[in-house]
């Protein structure tokens, strides 16, 4: 969620329609450099949700789209490594617990064992500079020289983190069904949570991103739709709104604007 006018206001936003958790940008999403916070934002932020007892351990943090924290290019890792950092210590102000991010691309310039080696090393660094906010990590599409579409690379980037309580995952149901993970039907959801279990560990699991997919099955690409309109439908959505794994998790919804977060949490709300 990014609201114009104010960190606070997307609390009030979640308020207003119903929402039990809520995602949010911290700063631009699109640019490097952002002001600090302010005293006065921080204060507005945390009054709000004590005014509406909002729980912060619902609240997500999406981090910048420019980071790429895998990143072959000296600059562009520097540039993100600072930019996770700052983030993180933008949570610690606002207290809160959690922050979401993509791995990294290797940009097919190097190994993706180097590039998974990199994401770690960035947060690994980020920890030593920072107190307690747990880093996120997404699974991605398979969509090209993303880390992150296989379970085993999550797997992989939480096997170099030196502070294991400090890393969890965040499963984006667009994601998974794009890389190749059906669930769509009762087998495969079925299939996909023990496999989370048995390569990941459902102890890391710390947020689920609801997003029905534009495409089919496997095929690799990142096109979020509204849920039951997608090729994961009304019935995947009901194995996930039923998932006990699931339970007291932030739940957040980053599907188009054809419908409102609103209506979509009625639909969700019905299953």
């Amino acid at each position: 969620m990014f609201i114009v006018g104010g960190l606070y206001k997307c609390i009030e936003e979640a308020v207003r329609i119903g929402a039990r958790s809520c995602g949010l940008f911290l700063k631009s999403q699109r640019q490097w450099a952002s002001k600090p916070l302010t005293e006065d934002t921080i204060q507005m932020f945390k009054d709000t949700i004590q005014k509406h007892n909002f729980p912060v351990d619902k609240l997500l943090p999406h981090g910048s789209y420019l980071i790429n924290c895998g990143s072959p290019d000296d600059q562009t890792l520097q540039k993100s490594r600072t930019a996770l950092i700052d983030e993180l210590q933008r949570c610690e102000l606002l207290g809160i617990p959690l922050y979401n991010f993509h791995p990294g691309s290797s940009c097919g310039k190097i190994s993706r064992e180097e590039c998974m080696d990199k994401i770690s090393e960035s947060i690994n660094l980020a920890h030593s500079q920072t107190n307690n906010v747990i880093t996120v990590i997404e699974n991605m599409s398979c969509q090209g020289n993303t880390i992150g579409g296989k379970l085993e690379e999550l797997k992989c980037i939480i096997d170099r983190v030196k502070d294991k309580s400090r890393i969890g995952v965040c499963i984006d149901t667009c994601h998974a069904f794009a890389a190749g993970y059906d669930v769509s039907t009762e087998s495969g959801f079925n299939l996909f949570m023990q496999q989370l279990d048995d390569i990941v560990g459902l102890q890391y699991l710390k947020a689920v991103h609801l997003n029905d997919s534009k495409g089919k099955l496997g095929c690799h690409l990142d096109r979020h739709e509204n849920i039951g309109k997608g090729h994961i439908g009304i019935e995947g959505f009901k194995l996930v709104m039923r998932e006990p794994n699931f339970d007291n998790l932030p739940m957040i919804l980053e599907t188009p604007m054809e419908l409102s977060d609103e209506e979509e949490i009625k639909i969700l709300n019905s299953m």
